[in-house]
């Protein structure tokens, strides 16, 4: 149970939703398997698997799951079926197939096709904390971190929530953090970050050019030259304290988090009998991590989560 992503959002209002209160609303939303002729099914599934319940709660971090299942349907095998519909009624009524009957046609292929299609089904993993007044979201996606957020919205009828943003733009404060690297000033500030060797930077405008550097050092006249170009940092590769690697986003976002062997083997004396004690035990371990990180990164930004509670 090692997140590989995390979007960070922050309460407005406190969380003060108990466990057991937030189990009861959760089971009123749990997933169900679709149906033969049905597109898709969105809940809460077990929180570590078969056999637990739909919240495991640990050191005050309450882990989560929502599952989506979906049918995938090619969408070149759908617009061929179309053709061939529209072009018998044009055929036998010798006339164009108006907007209304071409949908008509769309949803009918979809309705026929559905029994056969693939099913798709996709976890997705959050976590709650009060205490830190954080909710953190496993996805690489916005848009499934905000669909994680709309479920639980309307499980609990009400989510006051917003992104974390600091009042200088990210992509300046990773800027300024390479411009002092490269000239050896103190800029970035704390001793438990170091640089890895990827990064991307872009120009101003919305089409500005973009460059990425890959397994590069970071110190190198390549660096250097993106940013006397004018470009900005975007995404910057980070080590936090020898154990924790990820690519920082300018939206905050931690992306393609990876434990070091001495954080993931912690608990693998865990026999083989105890798979969810392994389990519980891997996500205290990795919450409790992430959440210094975030901490540790919102320090840098000089923001605080808890700052965004209305008052």
């Amino acid at each position: 149970m090692f997140f590989k992503n995390a979007y960070i959002f922050a309460f407005t209002q406190s969380f003060n939703t108990s466990e057991l209160e937030l189990n009861a609303a959760m089971h009123e939303h749990s997933f169900t398997p679709l149906g033969s002729t049905e597109m898709s099914h969105y809940g809460w599934t077990s929180s570590l698997g078969k056999g637990s319940d739909l919240t495991t709660e640990s050191n005050g971090n309450i882990l989560i799951c929502a599952r989506k299942e979906e049918k995938i349907l090619p969408a070149p095998v759908i617009k061929e079926m179309v053709a061939e519909r529209v072009e018998q009624l044009e055929a036998e009524q010798g006339r164009s197939a108006t907007k209304k009957e071409r949908e008509q046609f769309k949803e009918d292929v979809i309705f026929e096709l559905l029994p056969r299609a693939f099913n798709r089904i996709t976890d997705t993993y959050g976590y709650i904390n009060a205490k830190e007044n954080i909710i953190v979201i496993d996805s690489a996606s916005r848009g499934k971190a905000e669909d994680f957020l709309a479920l639980l919205r309307k499980t609990l009828g009400t989510l006051p929530v917003t992104s974390v943003s600091p009042e200088v733009d990210p992509s300046e404060v990773m800027t300024d953090w390479l411009n002092g690297n490269l000239a050896r000033q103190q800029v970035f500030i704390t001793n438990n970050f170091a640089f890895g060797e990827d990064a991307e930077f872009q120009a101003l405008g919305d089409n500005g050019a973009v460059a990425k550097v890959k397994d590069q050092d970071l110190n190198s006249p390549e660096v250097m030259a993106h940013l006397q170009s004018g470009k900005y940092a975007t995404k910057l590769a980070l080590d936090y304290d020898d154990s924790i690697s990820f690519m920082l986003h300018d939206d905050l976002s931690i992306k393609r988090i990876k434990f070091a062997d001495v954080i993931a083997e912690q608990n693998d004396d865990y026999g083989s009998d105890d798979v969810q004690g392994k389990l519980i035990a891997d996500f205290t371990l990795m919450a409790g991590e992430l959440n210094l990180i975030i901490n540790s990164l919102h320090g840098e930004f000089n923001i605080k989560a808890t700052d965004y509670l209305e008052a």
